[in-house]
């Protein structure tokens, strides 16, 4: 269930009470869902009942357990808490693999995006004039798009030519007052140009930003031990393996496939993290996830093929459309970081 399924889960929940005489009040016209704050559990949570406590005339605590109800037969939700004054909590079940692998296929590189933030205004950035800061910037602003925001992005200073030419930096505008700077991670310690786009900006995304991240060649390994590496080579094997199949006559169909619950559940998990790393403005989510999705499609591409005389099965099919959909996660999360996702490597 992608974030906004469960709004419109939420808000169907509320309509359902007023239909039922539970609630007195108009319903709204959406409802906004997010990551829990502190305190909350849980996938999602939502202050509806807050919002609906007033113009109910009941404590929003009553109001959050008469939608808990509800919820809790909803298909797709495994469990709803209620915390604090009135937040619901929402726990997911897990989705069915085949709809994952659907979903994602139908959507392609926009799986994920949504419109959650879309109303919440123009969302001002500002970064330090530091190389880390603004690479962060502009991941954060491509994030924050991807869920709907309106993004102004905008760094304290101008920006060296390579900052954009290189590390493919974009900039909506400059500010001169240092007070607005909200962007600030930890600084990069030596200059990340001369690793080139694509390692340059993983290099400063990856680490959390409280962390000081590490500028050297490991970035630039082609081996196992370099998580970049990693992750693009898990994209451009499933494309090759795409094509392969091509080459022997069969293409992709939906089915369930043995024994792959790690990598359906980061499937899942992606529109999730999505919007998490948006409202945290935490890119390096974002990457950490694109790995997790890397190491959970690698061990199943060495079946998805038939081997020696073998004719192509419905579970080569399967597997196939499974290797195709973590793919499109893989290209899809690196475009959103600003970094390549090369069909061959």
């Amino acid at each position: 269930m992608t974030p906004v399924e469960l709004s419109r889960t939420v808000l169907h929940a509320v309509r359902r009470a007023v239909d039922e005489g539970e609630l007195s009040v108009a319903p709204p016209e959406r409802v906004v869902v997010g990551p829990p704050g502190p305190g909350g559990c849980g996938d999602y949570a939502t202050n509806v009942a807050l919002q609906l406590a007033g113009p109910a005339g009941k404590p929003a605590h009553r109001v959050a357990e008469v939608l808990r109800e509800r919820l809790l037969g909803a298909g797709g939700i495994s469990d709803v808490v209620v915390t604090g004054p009135g937040f619901i909590n929402i726990s997911l079940g897990g989705a069915a693999p085949v709809e994952v692998v659907r979903e994602v296929l139908r959507c392609g590189g926009r799986y994920g995006h949504g419109d959650s933030l879309g109303r919440e205004g123009v969302v001002r950035l500002v970064a330090a004039r530091e190389v880390r800061a603004v690479v962060q910037l502009d991941a954060v602003a491509r994030i924050l798009r991807s869920q709907g925001a309106l993004v102004y992005a905008a760094c304290a200073g101008p920006l060296p030519a390579e900052w954009g030419s290189v590390l493919g930096v974009r900039v909506d505008g400059l500010s001169g007052e240092t007070s607005e700077v909200g962007i600030r991670p930890v600084p990069s310690p030596s200059d990340p140009v001369p690793l080139g786009r694509d390692a340059g900006r993983w290099a400063l995304l990856h680490p959390a930003p409280h962390d000081r991240p590490r500028i050297g060649d490991e970035h630039l390994v082609q081996r196992e031990s370099n998580p970049l590496f990693r992750v693009r080579y898990a994209h451009a094997r499933t494309r090759a393996v795409v094509r392969n199949a091509a080459d022997l006559g069969f293409g992709a169909e939906l089915g369930v496939v043995a024994e792959q619950s790690a990598l359906c559940q980061a499937l899942a998990d992606h529109p999730r993290v999505l919007l998490g790393a948006a409202t945290h403005r935490a890119p390096d989510r974002l990457a950490r996830h694109l790995v997790s999705v890397a190491d959970a499609v690698l061990p199943l591409l060495p079946a998805v093929l038939p081997l020696g005389e073998e004719k192509p099965s419905a579970a080569h099919r399967a597997r196939l459309a499974l290797a195709e959909a973590a793919g499109t996660v893989l290209a899809g999360g690196l475009s959103l970081l600003g970094i390549d996702a090369p069909d061959h490597l």
